[in-house]
């Protein structure tokens, strides 16, 4: 089966649906989802509004770049440290 990528605006209006009163089984038949894709959505993006969920993205992304560049940098060190260590 293929698989589905949905934005946070697709997610977040999936949310308020079922906020509005509309059962589960009936999003998730509508979505083309399973219930426990459901569940991880309203844990990760309930109560949020479009522009929050928007925020969160940019900060999730600036966090990875930032992971990335101390990984970079820790390994800079070791190679000098190693460098350094050797007597020539």
């Amino acid at each position: 089966m293929k698989r589905k990528r949905y934005s946070e605006e697709q997610i977040i209006g999936v949310l308020n649906q079922h906020e509005a009163g509309m059962s589960v089984k009936e999003l998730i038949r509508q979505a083309g989802i399973c219930e426990q894709t459901f569940y991880r959505w309203k844990s990760k993006y309930g109560g949020m509004e479009v522009s929050e969920a928007k925020k969160l993205r940019q900060l999730e992304d600036e966090n990875r770049k930032l992971k990335t560049m101390v990984a970079d940098l820790m390994l800079d060190n070791k190679i000098l440290k190693d460098v350094n260590s050797k007597k020539w």
